[in-house]
């Protein structure tokens, strides 16, 4: 793997730094024309000149404990979703930064039971066609031993008005869409809503199919892909990956970290995002953990790994991705995977941001001090957050709270 080009740097202010377990996202990025747009942990949401990355506008968020979650490019201007009070998607016209509209997802998941992060209604993924925005969004509620969710997927028109809704009691963890359909990945199911992929009509949001991995427990789905006459899903149910035609009918199934003995321990990780591209797909494992308890002494071999796919299914490359990701960027042939903590063995040489070639594996490497929250990729250019980082049992703050932009190296 090459290292990609020292990137310039944008300083993002102060924030808390990350500690050893991961607290969700707080940040994101998007490459936007000739502009970057960063949102962070305190709501803001700053546009930078792409050439000079020069501050083009502000815009902060209403509410405080409020974070920008989730940002996406639609029409003449940038869709934003919080984690916050409200919930809120706001559209901020893309040269000026002004207001639009904005629409409170509380409004229909509910107020916060808790004034706690974990609790605060938590605008999940944004994508847009070139007539709709699509938003999922959900609130997380516990009385007792007693855990529930409640998700919604929205259809939004330029003006903000809501075309349709598509409402369950589950977790909504990520979309996408493709003007004709909205793929819906639910990882957590503890109600009467049992299937971990809704595929809904993008016209009308009616559902088209569903289907599930059929496995026991709340988990379910952890990422979503659309494809030419399918959709991959990754399944946190039973650990593999699966391509489905429409309708739901199985094409091809993969192993990913499914449940092994290691040194007299049963661990296994979660499959947490896919991507599909034009030369396959990309699927990405997250931490190990053991069949019997939170702790483990070892660490499951297919863990923090990408694995590349041809489209008939077969695997033609693995790779490292030093740590915990939170999501996946990508365009075209290419997939970005930041790189988190690796709560585990909360090894810091593993931060940093990794760039794939789907049909033939790595392609590029940035190593940070700091773990990689957030990341967008257009082309051969990217943007990706930095965030500090404490581990508990090390109690040296590593990384700054900053913007990376940069090259890959390569055309």
């Amino acid at each position: 793997m090459s290292s990609a080009p020292v990137p310039r740097t944008v300083d993002l202010g102060t924030v808390t730094p990350a500690r050893t377990r991961h607290a969700g996202r707080r940040s994101c990025v998007a490459l936007v024309d000739d502009a970057v747009v960063v949102g962070t942990a305190d709501g803001d949401v700053v546009a930078l000149d792409r050439p000079t990355l020069d501050e083009r506008w502000r815009a902060g968020a209403d509410t405080e404990r409020t974070a920008a979650v989730s940002v996406e490019p639609f029409g003449d201007g940038v869709a934003v979703g919080e984690r916050g009070p409200q919930g809120t998607v706001r559209f901020h016209d893309a040269d000026t930064g002004a207001l639009r509209w904005r629409y409170a997802t509380a409004t229909d998941v509910g107020p916060p039971q808790k004034p706690s992060r974990f609790f605060l209604p938590f605008v999940v993924d944004v994508r847009s066609d070139e007539d709709r925005l699509y938003v999922a969004a959900r609130r997380y509620e516990r009385d007792g031993e007693h855990r529930s969710f409640t998700g919604v997927v929205y259809a939004v028109d330029g003006g903000g008005d809501v075309v349709w809704t598509y409402e369950a009691d589950a977790s909504p963890i990520g979309l996408d869409a493709d003007g004709r359909l909205v793929a819906v990945a639910y990882n957590r199911c503890p109600g009467a809503h049992q299937k971990g992929l809704v595929v809904l009509d993008g016209e009308t949001g009616a559902v088209r199919y569903d289907w599930d991995p059929g496995t026991d427990g709340q988990r379910r789905v952890g990422d979503v892909s659309l494809v030419d006459g399918g959709v991959v899903v990754a399944s946190h149910g039973d650990y593999r990956g699966y391509r489905l035609d429409d309708g739901g009918a199985e094409r091809w199934r993969v192993d990913l970290a499914r449940p092994q003995r290691v040194d007299g321990e049963t661990l296994y990780a979660y499959p947490n995002h896919v991507r599909a591209t034009p030369d396959g797909v990309v699927l990405v494992t997250g931490n190990t953990y053991s069949t019997d308890g939170r702790e483990t002494r070892s660490l499951h071999p297919r863990e923090h790994t990408a694995f590349g796919y041809a489209p008939d299914g077969e695997r033609v490359w693995t790779a490292a991705v030093g740590g915990f990701a939170g999501e996946l960027g990508g365009c075209g042939t290419r997939v970005a995977v930041p790189g988190a903590q690796h709560f585990r063995t909360r090894d810091a040489d593993g931060h940093g941001l990794r760039l794939f070639e789907t049909a033939s594996g790595a392609v590029t490497s940035l190593e940070t001090d700091g773990v990689v929250t957030a990341v967008g990729l257009d082309g051969d250019a990217f943007a990706a957050v930095e965030e500090p980082v404490v581990y508990h049992d090390d109690g040296t703050e590593r990384g700054s709270y900053r913007l990376l932009v940069g090259t890959t190296g390569r055309e």
